[in-house]
């Protein structure tokens, strides 16, 4: 839904947005966060320090981050989700909280089984427990995403998203530090079982939470199709196959993922050429166009399962062409004429955040130690976030979405200047928490804004699917441009050594301290070269920016929340 359909509501005050933390939505919103966050991490990267405790590679440990490839392919069955009830639990429930009780009760039994493994014995259990855990939590996030908007109206959208997101960071404190404080007290069984208790808090939620809207499932329209048992059998066998070499080539090409490329590629193509092609495959920053070619024919192959067969109607065709492709037809029906605007904002707008890849080696090079990075981004950034999440929310209640977005849209590139500042001052602590503090609020409020935006882009029937692809497509275009973030560091730095056009800028480092970019040498220039790399590279960061705030203002022009100001309903 548009801004336009509140014009003719007051906004709300500061105290009273503030006030709807109290609502029993924002409280399980809360608690939802926590059992959001909480599956992720303990299978991302808690479990990677225990498989280093008990002697694993680095290598076989890397196979276990695609146990949460599932969260970048989630739109694959979010359709299967808005479509299907959970026999008996779906009449008492509502079709959301059903569902996400199901989720819930496969991460604690996930999470018990990985508590009762032990990965130096039985390893490829503990993979299967761990893909069951990033499975289901995955689904657990289509739910929770789903429920958060239909749940509350449009303009508790930005406070709902914010409720979350606040659970969400807690949960990330304890799945990466009490996990890790009781498994040295107390040994790893234990530390994970504890934390599959803490689920717990999700279920009480769920228990909790008020019903959604009703929902309304969408017919799949199979009406008059012919049913061919055998063939159908055959068919449905080559779909899947299809499904789910798009879902591996999707995967590798999202997470950039070497060694399971290496393991699946070797009996293919022997070891010697799998590690040259998992080589490039992986090498920076060029490995990122092989990269996004799997990304490419991962998305052919999905469309290949899906499509119907030409001129012969077939029931997997017609199901598999309704349930996947309906959402989309709906969003382009709904937005004629907007929808690519709106889905090029989308992939824009968190651009300038997208490509601050590097920010941990520009700290380093500046001369800040470990324990100083770790003091001002993990702790003072992680409340600076919060408090960006916070204003974003209340900025929606009080201003508006449109409005908010705009601003986010501005914060974002806007709060880069910090960092320019720092990267002159070099090792400079009040410079450093201004510059992450910028950054870090203004990423939350802008965060915030997007969340609340692909929200009021859903529509009744489809808002699992629909906002599980435009949450999967944020991020793809910054994947592409982030890669190229230290090539442009480097290759400014050795134009301004060089006398070139941006040498102007090493004026700037007259007074740097005897720390600082030390490292220059490595790649041969002066250390007012390398912090006019860094410069240079966060007025281009901020520069890419701007691409958001047209499209934004461009947007908001139209007035492009919902065309209607309602969600569409579902056919008669």
């Amino acid at each position: 839904m548009s801004d336009t359909s509140n014009s003719g509501k007051e906004r709300r005050s500061v105290l009273s947005a503030l006030a709807f933390f109290g609502d029993r939505r924002a409280l399980v919103m809360l608690a939802l966060g926590f059992s959001a966050g909480l599956p992720y991490l303990l299978v991302f990267d808690t479990l990677s320090a225990w498989l280093r405790v008990a002697d694993l590679s680095i290598e076989v440990i890397g196979y276990f981050s695609l146990a949460t490839i599932a969260s970048s392919l989630k739109f694959l069955w979010a359709p299967l989700i808005d479509r299907t009830n959970v026999p008996g639990l779906t009449k008492q429930l509502g079709h959301r909280r059903s569902w996400m009780l199901v989720a819930q009760a496969a991460i604690i039994f996930g999470l018990w089984l990985i508590a009762g493994s032990n990965p130096a014995e039985n390893l490829a259990l503990v993979a299967v427990f761990a893909v069951l855990v990033g499975f289901s939590s995955a689904t657990q996030d289509i739910v929770i995403d789903a429920w958060r908007i239909e749940a509350a109206e449009q303009e508790r959208q930005g406070m709902m998203a914010a409720a979350y997101q606040w659970g969400y960071r807690v949960a990330q404190i304890v799945a990466g530090a009490l996990a890790l404080v009781l498994a040295d007290a107390y040994g790893w069984a234990l530390s994970y079982t504890v934390m599959a208790a803490l689920m717990g808090i999700g279920v009480v939620a769920v228990l909790l939470a008020p019903r959604e809207q009703a929902h309304t499932i969408r017919a799949v329209l199979t009406e008059g199709v012919p049913r061919r048992q055998v063939l159908e059998a055959v068919e449905w066998l080559v779909r899947i196959v299809m499904l789910v070499l798009a879902a591996l080539a999707l995967g590798l090409g999202l997470t950039g993922n070497g060694p399971f490329l290496g393991y699946v590629t070797a009996p293919l193509l022997g070891a010697e050429t799998s590690a040259a092609f998992v080589s490039a495959f992986t090498a920076k920053p060029d490995g990122i166009w092989l990269q996004l070619l799997f990304v490419f024919t991962g998305f052919v192959l999905l469309v290949l399962a899906v499509l119907p067969l030409a001129r012969i109607k077939t029931w997997p065709g017609a199901y598999l062409s309704h349930l996947m492709g309906d959402p989309l037809r709906d969003f382009f029906k709904r937005y004629r004429g907007t929808a690519t605007l709106i889905l090029a904002l989308i992939c824009v707008y968190r651009l300038a955040e997208s490509v601050l890849n590097i920010m941990n080696p520009f700290y380093l090079d500046l001369g800040f130690s470990l324990t100083e990075i770790a003091e001002v981004r993990k702790l003072f950034g992680v409340v600076a976030t919060l408090v960006g999440v916070l204003a974003g929310g209340v900025a929606i209640a009080r201003f508006g979405l449109m409005r908010s977005l705009v601003v986010g849209a501005f914060a974002q590139p806007l709060s880069h200047v910090g960092f320019i500042w720092l990267a002159t001052e070099g090792h400079h602590m009040p410079a450093l928490f201004v510059a992450i503090g910028l950054d870090n609020v203004a990423s939350g409020f802008a965060g915030t804004c997007l969340i609340a935006y692909m929200s009021s882009l859903t529509s009744v029937g489809f808002t699992a699917s629909q906002y599980a692809l435009f949450s999967s497509l944020y991020s793809l275009l910054g994947k592409i441009i982030a890669s190229q973030s230290g090539r442009i560091v480097e290759s400014s730095a050795q134009s301004a050594e060089a006398g070139g056009f941006f040498g102007a800028l090493n004026g700037l480092f007259a007074r740097l301290p005897a720390d600082a970019y030390t490292r220059a040498s490595d790649i041969g220039v002066s250390a007012p070269s390398l912090g006019t790399g860094y410069v240079v590279f966060f007025i281009y960061s901020a520069l890419i920016g701007v691409a958001g705030v047209v499209l934004a203002i461009m947007v908001a022009a139209q007035g492009k929340g919902d065309p209607s100001g309602a969600p569409s309903e579902a056919p008669a």
